[in-house]
């Protein structure tokens, strides 16, 4: 996040981040950065995209995940059914939604899931960063254990009003 403020400075940026630790360390980069674009809410994400106006944002990434891998824990992912509608309310036409995991079988259950939800299409899967993408510590960590990241962008679907009711094209 801080990395992403540096390099876009006229962008508004919000992280997300439910663990006070990582929300700590932001906050000294940010501070050390002086950067002032970065607004920091200290809950899960989906309370905050359940409050903003539909179409509001550009990009958002999500990155590497923690990946609840036993079964019971799936629906506590990020990427279900109420996530990937709280994003696609919130992301405009053709913005980007990011993924990044270094966890094989997470990567592949929310290719379903994304893949599965009328608002997104898939525009690329690669297993090295892609330019603009921030480097992490988890990222770093996979890859000093051996483990191999992927990288998936989606598109957001363009709305398309029929009538009264918007859907999704």
């Amino acid at each position: 996040m801080a990395a992403q403020a540096a390099d876009n400075p006229h962008a508004g940026l919000i992280g997300c981040e439910p663990f006070i630790n990582g929300v700590s360390s932001l906050l000294v980069l940010l501070e050390e950065n002086k950067a002032r674009n970065v607004r920091v809410f200290s809950e899960d994400a989906r309370l905050l995209l359940q409050n903003l106006p539909e179409g509001s944002i550009d990009r958002a990434f999500l990155m590497f995940p923690d990946p609840w891998p036993k079964r019971k824990h799936e629906n506590r992912r990020f990427v279900h059914t109420e996530g990937l509608g709280l994003i696609a309310a919130a992301l405009a036409d053709d913005a980007q939604f990011r993924i990044a995991t270094d966890h094989k079988a997470l990567g592949e259950w929310m290719q379903a899931q994304v893949g599965a939800h009328p608002a997104f299409r898939l525009e690329n899967i690669v297993d090295a960063r892609p330019y603009g993408w921030p480097a992490t510590r988890y990222e770093a960590k996979a890859i000093a254990t051996g483990r191999q990241p992927i990288y998936l962008t989606y598109r957001r679907n363009r709305r398309v009003e029929t009538g009264k009711e918007p859907v999704l094209g």
